[in-house]
């Protein structure tokens, strides 16, 4: 089975195509985490977790999910994927630390470009259309070499991800930051051009946001910013921080 958390769709896209691959199911971690339950494996049966990463760590919400979840029995076989708009930073030594917790272990862990999608900071936007190609092209074969080699049950030494430069400094300096400062949902705004569609209720995968008239976040907010990406009239904005900033859609 392969559980997978996905805010504007890029981690989900991974996920279906590896359980197409494997021939695996697939279950959203966000849905999961309200109804806690006991997973029962069968015997040799994969275990995988596709995420995004996010100011270079997993996604809170995914590491809760870990801390909490029950499995029947000790995974004989368990990897990872996460999905990186550039490099993941210590993401890999997280994510393990919280399977350790557990008595598990990872296998195999990979790391797969794609298009950058956060705006909430001067300099940071989505890509250009060619850089946006050139990822969602190569994407697609760093998948496919993911699920052969899974399908294979290969087993790593060390961890497949890639980290880029200043790792450490990136994750538990920056990434200390980016928790502290850049993850409250109370900047989020609807200008005068909301039309009131709900889709960016629909769309939230935390059920964070209710449409009344205009939106209305909540207090449990993963900064996943499907809701930005998602309005069909750009009326959604974090503070003055997104003006003129770009929109992504998943286009495979």
């Amino acid at each position: 089975m392969i559980f997978y958390f996905s805010g504007v769709g890029n981690s989900a896209w991974v996920a279906r195509k590896l359980a197409d691959k494997l021939r695996d199911r697939v279950l959203p971690i966000a849905d999961e985490i309200r109804t806690p339950m006991e997973y029962t494996l069968a015997p040799g049966e994969r275990i995988g977790f596709v995420y995004p990463v996010y100011g270079w760590e997993p996604p809170k919400i995914v590491l809760d999910f870990v801390r909490e979840m029950k499995i029947s029995q000790v995974p004989e076989y368990l990897y990872f994927v996460c999905t990186c708009g550039d490099d993941t930073g210590k993401t890999a030594d997280v994510f393990m630390a919280a399977l350790q917790a557990k008595g598990w272990k990872s296998h195999a862990s990979y790391s797969i470009l794609m298009p950058d999608t956060y705006v909430c900071l001067p300099g940071f936007d989505i890509d250009g259309e060619d850089e946006l190609k050139r990822k969602l092209d190569n994407a697609s074969a760093r998948v496919d070499f993911i699920g052969e080699e899974l399908s294979r049950k290969v087993i790593m030494d060390k961890h497949g991800c890639f980290e880029g430069a200043f790792p450490k400094v990136k994750t538990y300096v920056l990434g200390g930051l980016f928790r502290k400062f850049l993850m409250s949902p109370k900047p989020f705004h609807a200008t005068d051009a909301c039309i009131s569609c709900g889709l960016c209720e629909k769309r939230c995968p935390v059920h964070n946001i209710k449409v009344e008239g205009k939106p209305q976040w909540g207090d449990d907010c993963t900064m996943c910013l499907a809701c930005y990406h998602a309005c069909p009239v750009h009326a959604i904005q974090y503070g003055g921080r997104t003006k003129n900033k770009g929109q992504y859609k998943l286009s495979l």
